[in-house]
């Protein structure tokens, strides 16, 4: 009997743990071909960083139209009325005005070169169409009506915002590009508020006006100054995003002697007395507020007077409680019959001697056709008189006392 050792057997899995030749071949060669992948992309990676340098150009077009696109326009017959020569609106081939056309706004597509600089406006060029914009179309009697003319405005400062970004400006001229167009954003929510959907959309409004108020704000932060109009910014933000805990923030974490202005002090204590539901206080803080802030502020307004009435429909609920409608319209900043008129639509009754009679269980919301703050705005058309539409987009209003 043969007692010596048996040989050792070795499993297929045991045979197939180690590569073969082959495989530390092939092995080897992917290693390879992976640094060399590695290495080409960070090439490629230096190209396009050196490209994202090389980017950085200004336009050459002088004018705010190029002259291509007039041309373009013109055959096309795609001008709009105010950009067309006096006199020719009317014939079958309306003559673009060079003075007067302004490069609209295109969506990028593919193909076409967004960077061609003869198509581009550099920054003065830029703040001179934005000016033309707001002394000749917006502030002008003879352009009318005037949703017309917020969406000839609205699409113009949207093709301005695209040339500011290819061209990636920044500056001064930035600053006050963003600064008038705010203004404007700010303005029209208030002059067209109640509009019909088809020709005014306050959401996408609100949608561009955050986006170049965002965008201002960083300026201010990222940017050296200084900024004399960053106290107007930061107020107006805030009034326009009553509520917000983002805006709060902004407003803040400002320098100490920036954030104790007047202006900022005034719309924190708005701020404060709206997050406390306390409708009183806002709406007699808002007495204090400029033109432009209080269109900012206008959107809140109706949420803010309807408070009022549901409080006190419960502290005054009672069969033999009267209130005053003249103090009561005092209180919602309105006059007697616009009071009277709100306090109906609220299922709050008016008895002909002038006396509210509150009750909690009368209380209701107002019908969608009654939902519109645009015949409770008085507060703000009083703050309007003396001044001109040009002069409130410009900036040139009276701050606050």
């Amino acid at each position: 009997m043969n007692h010596g050792r048996a040989p050792r057997r070795i499993s297929h899995s045991q045979r197939s743990a180690g590569p073969s030749g082959r495989q530390w071949r092939q092995r080897n060669n992917e290693q390879s071909k992976s640094r060399t992948q590695r290495g080409e992309v960070e090439e490629d990676e230096q190209k396009a960083g050196q490209r994202e340098k090389d980017s950085e150009f200004r336009g050459t077009c002088q004018t705010m139209c190029p002259a291509q696109e007039l041309q373009d326009r013109e055959r096309k017959n795609c001008l709009h009325r105010f950009e067309m020569v006096p006199g020719t609106e009317k014939s079958k081939k309306p003559r673009g005005d060079p003075s007067r056309a302004v490069k609209e706004y295109s969506r990028p597509a593919a193909g076409k070169d967004a960077t061609n600089p003869t198509e581009l406006r550099p920054p003065s060029v830029l703040l001179k169409t934005v000016c033309y914009l707001i002394d000749n179309i917006v502030a002008s009697p003879k352009q009318h009506p005037w949703t017309e003319v917020y969406s000839f405005v609205f699409d113009r400062l949207r093709s301005v915002k695209q040339d500011m970004i290819i061209q990636r400006v920044s500056g001064p001229d930035c600053v006050a590009i963003l600064e008038k167009a705010v203004r404007f954003f700010i303005y029209s929510s208030y002059r067209l508020c109640g509009e019909p959907l088809r020709l005014y959309d306050p959401v996408i409004n609100d949608t561009h006006l955050q986006e170049f108020l965002s965008w201002l704000l960083d300026c201010y932060s990222t940017g050296t100054g200084p900024y004399l109009n960053q106290e107007e910014f930061y107020s107006l933000g805030l009034l326009y995003n009553l509520g917000s805990t983002q805006a709060a923030q902004h407003v803040m974490e400002l320098p100490a002697r920036l954030r104790g202005s007047p202006s900022i002090s005034l719309a924190l204590a708005i701020n404060r007395a709206f997050q406390e539901r306390n409708p009183v206080r806002l709406l007699r803080l808002a007495r204090r507020l400029d033109f432009l802030q209080l269109c900012a502020l206008h959107r809140h307004l109706p949420a803010c007077r309807r408070d009022l009435l549901l409080t006190y429909s419960h502290a005054y609920s009672s069969r033999n409680c009267r209130f005053p409608l003249d103090a009561l319209a005092r209180l919602l900043s309105l006059d007697a019959a616009l009071a009277a008129q709100l306090c109906l639509a609220h299922g709050v009754q008016v008895s002909r001697d002038e006396q509210v009679v509150f009750s909690k269980a009368a209380f209701a919301e107002p019908e969608q056709g009654h939902a519109h703050c645009n015949p409770y705005h008085g507060i703000v058309s009083e703050k309007q008189r003396n001044l001109t539409v040009d002069g409130v987009i410009h900036g040139r209003t009276a701050k606050v006392v």
